[in-house]
């Protein structure tokens, strides 16, 4: 023992640092440490209302340094800061929190120092920035004295208790009082209070590219919830546009590594409030049953909206709102990005992805021309295709009474509208009058069906936009025959690059309207790509590539993972349906030999030996044969080998419709996941990274490596 203990006090001699494991040592660090007093490093956090409880939130590293440096200036009383990549202004004077582009409440910034934990959730909840300095202060002076055990009490009479720079405390008073107001002398449950923002558990981003290379809009289905969490588009698309930074990190390292790439900049666009401020809300109200009340509040607000967008009157309110909202949030964003120079996309989600199809056919191919109804019978009609009143009247035998239609100013529109007692007022006897009134009628039931292809103004060929018994035109206010809701459609002040729809109904609507068949020539007339991406098992999701080819069917195009290949239970799948086939073929062909032994005439009893080894290799052969035939005959490398499938022009020649590869455990069953595929789009990666692709095709970059 004193060998061991001679050893000890040598080895404390020849190295002087105390030894970490020992109680005296921590206080020789603490003392140390505490002779060199280092400022706190602040961090600025926003205040969010999430489930009813606040919750503190740091901005990412990026943006709290730009707010400290305009802090520190020395002018912040009217300072305002872009932050979350330009989305949200802070006021530093206000110490508020706004929302730029769309309707949000403001929310309190506040620059953190020091932090307690809270109640519930062991999330630490910052000290209000003047208590903080009385913190720091109380804090520097313990440091730099040695001095510890301070207790100071905070505005709402809390205790706080610094017992040394590892240990300090929060007693917070059990709440209530007796009688007498007498306040009880018991303390709560301590909680622990740390200084600075890396003592913390709490996740700071590094922040976004300044340099935003495209923008997309994001238009939301039905009713004011986007997910199964009930969240508001605004956050959905917080979740897709994060989830495009990492993917673009991963997927995309060497364009960022080369600074050819920056981000690309998700915005929603929000109809559903517009809609439901109109005072419908009160008008379905009255009219609603008492039973069953929250599931009739959740029929008015979300399920009605379909039939709303098929009212043409709140079909106008919609996509009114929706266009202006579009080139609003355009013109803001080109404001406060002056050196945008990218280009602009479009994406729906569900009833949103219908309204932007229709607007999108409605548009005209030249931003300059304007878009009133007004200019349409000179787009359609003046062009000397379609025969005048006085022309139409010569085909009936009827050109005597065209000096009256003249004279009481009535064109071809005007009689459509002329009742039987109209006409005998002006005195057409009532042979002609059931002539003219059976004639004009059934053309205008069946106006634009049979109707030309137009010209424009200026002559050039409009040949890409089909008959409207294929395909309606792009025009204001559709034929009521095509089935689309008559209303006027207004202009985006930009031509989209893209437009993605996300589980979209556009396939059922298209049909329900009696369109059978879209013109493989048809293209939208601004926008140049159209991709419909669905989940497998989404409910409200519908194909658009066979009403193209209805007389072919073939599989959409399967989305690769993100990862790479497909998903491992699909692959297996895929190799147990390949196996049981090649299994069939190979058995059907030893059946068919065996059958075409027994049924073969017998060969002559003296034949050469050589002759019957020849005749013996021959059902070898043919053995062979057919089952390279029955091989060749497997439909699923048939499948894979098939010519690539002409889609039409819709997506520029590429194909349109596009399927997410469900998960392993979606596909035990099918219906109970049904719901939940509809709103799996914001955050599924395999989504975004397509997304991403397709953008960033249109300006030469590419994936780091191409997915299987």
């Amino acid at each position: 023992m004193s060998s061991v203990e001679s050893q000890q006090e040598q080895s404390s001699q020849s190295d002087p640092s105390p030894s970490p494991n020992s109680c005296s040592s921590f206080e020789l660090l603490d003392m140390d440490a505490g002779s060199l007093y280092e400022p706190v490093s602040p961090h600025w956090f926003y205040c969010k209302i999430i489930d009813s409880k606040e919750t503190w939130i740091p901005f990412n590293s990026q943006d709290s340094q730009q707010l400290e440096e305009a802090y520190s200036s020395g002018k912040d009383c009217d300072r305002i800061v872009p932050t979350d990549g330009g989305r949200y202004d802070v006021h530093l004077g206000e110490r508020m929190r706004y929302a730029v582009y769309w309707d949000e409440l403001a929310s309190e910034v506040r620059r953190c120092t020091w932090f307690y934990k809270g109640d519930k959730d062991n999330k630490y909840v910052p000290y209000s920035e003047s208590f903080s300095e009385v913190l720091e202060e109380t804090y520097m002076l313990a440091v730099t004295l040695d001095e510890w055990k301070k207790k100071l009490e905070s505005p709402n009479r809390e205790i706080i208790i610094l017992h040394n720079p590892k240990l300090m405390v929060h007693y917070q008073p059990v709440a209530g009082s007796d009688e007498w107001g007498s306040v009880p002398a018991e303390q709560g449950r301590p909680r622990t209070v740390k200084r600075g923002v890396e003592n913390i558990s709490v996740d700071i981003h590094c922040g976004e590219p300044l340099q935003i290379d495209h923008l997309v809009f994001i238009v939301h289905g039905i009713g004011p919830a986007c997910d199964l969490r009930f969240r508001s588009i605004v956050q959905c698309v917080n979740d897709f546009r994060s989830v495009s930074l990492n993917l673009l990190q991963t997927h995309f390292k060497k364009a960022q590594e080369n600074q050819q790439i920056g981000r690309v900049e998700f915005l929603p666009v929000n109809w559903h409030s517009p809609l439901h401020s109109t005072g419908v809300d009160v008008d379905l109200q009255r009219i609603t049953l008492p039973s069953i009340n929250r599931l009739r509040h959740f029929t008015n607000d979300t399920i009605l909206d379909v039939f709303f967008y098929n009212s043409p009157t709140y079909c106008q309110t919609i996509v009114d709102t929706v266009a202006s909202e579009m080139n609003r949030i355009y013109i803001l964003f080109l404001q406060r990005n002056p050196d945008f120079k990218g280009s602009v996309s479009i994406a729906g989600h569900s009833l949103g992805s219908l309204i932007l199809f229709d607007i999108l056919t409605n548009q005209k191919d030249s931003l300059g021309d304007t878009d009133s109804k007004k200019d349409l019978p000179s787009i359609f009609m003046d062009q000397g295709d379609t025969p005048t009143l006085e022309e139409e009247l010569k085909k009936l035998q009827l050109s005597e009474f065209f000096s009256i239609f003249e004279k009481e100013k009535i064109d071809k529109e005007a009689l459509t509208l002329c009742t039987d007692k109209d006409l005998q007022e002006m005195g057409i006897p009532l042979g002609p009058r059931k002539k003219i009134l059976n004639y004009f009628r059934t053309r205008k039931n069946s106006m634009g069906v049979n109707r030309p292809t137009p010209q424009s103004p200026a002559g050039a060929n409009m040949s890409n936009i089909p008959k409207e018994s294929e395909f309606y035109s792009s025009t204001n206010g559709l034929d009521v025959g095509i089935g689309q809701v008559p209303v006027k459609y207004p202009r985006l002040i930009y031509k989209p690059e893209i437009f993605f729809a996300f589980g979209s109904p556009i396939g059922m609507f298209l049909t329900v309207r009696g369109l059978k068949r879209i013109d493989p020539n048809y293209r939208f007339p601004t926008c140049k790509g159209f991709f419909n991406i669905y989940h497998p098992f989404d409910p409200v999701a519908y194909r658009i590539e066979p009403m193209v080819v209805p007389g072919v069917e073939f599989e959409p195009m399967l989305i690769p993972h993100h990862k790479g290949r497909k998903r491992m239970h699909l692959e297996l799948r895929e190799g147990l349906t390949r196996m049981s086939m090649d299994l069939k073929n190979n058995l059907l062909g030893s059946l068919r030999m065996a059958w075409k032994s027994f049924t073969r005439a017998p060969y002559p009893a003296l034949q050469a030996s050589e002759t019957a080894e020849e005749t013996e290799a021959e059902p070898e052969s043919n053995s062979e044969k057919h089952s390279d035939v029955n091989t060749e005959e497997n439909p699923v490398p048939v499948k894979e080998e098939a010519p690539p499938i002409h889609v039409g022009m819709l997506n520029g020649g590429q194909r349109i419709d596009y399927v997410l590869q469900e998960k392993p455990i979606e596909s035990f069953n099918e219906y109970l996941f049904a719901l939940q595929s509809h709103l799996c789009y914001w955050e599924s990666e395999d989504t975004v990274l397509l997304v991403l692709k397709e953008i960033y095709q249109t300006q030469g970059i590419f994936l780091d490596q191409p997915l299987q």
